[in-house]
């Protein structure tokens, strides 16, 4: 395994894989709820939300701090 980043949460994990865990954990209502925007909550897919995530850094930012949050809290 690759230690160049032992700290990093998110090291190792997908975009896919985060947006994936999230919305099975909470759902698209949820994420919406947390996350206001709109490919959370207008007809919400993974490659939808991919796609502007992908785009658009400060979303990205977003779910990349919940999902931190949620893996600090799912998985200690």
């Amino acid at each position: 395994m690759n230690n160049t980043q032992p700290n990093n949460p998110l090291h190792g994990i997908t975009l896919e894989q985060l947006v994936t865990e999230l919305q099975q954990h909470y759902g698209w209502d949820g994420l919406a709820a947390r996350i206001n925007i709109n490919c959370f909550k207008s007809d919400p897919s993974i490659k939808s939300s991919l796609k502007f995530l992908r785009r658009t850094p400060w979303a990205r930012e977003q779910v990349e701090q919940l999902y931190i949050r949620f893996i600090s809290q799912h998985r200690a």
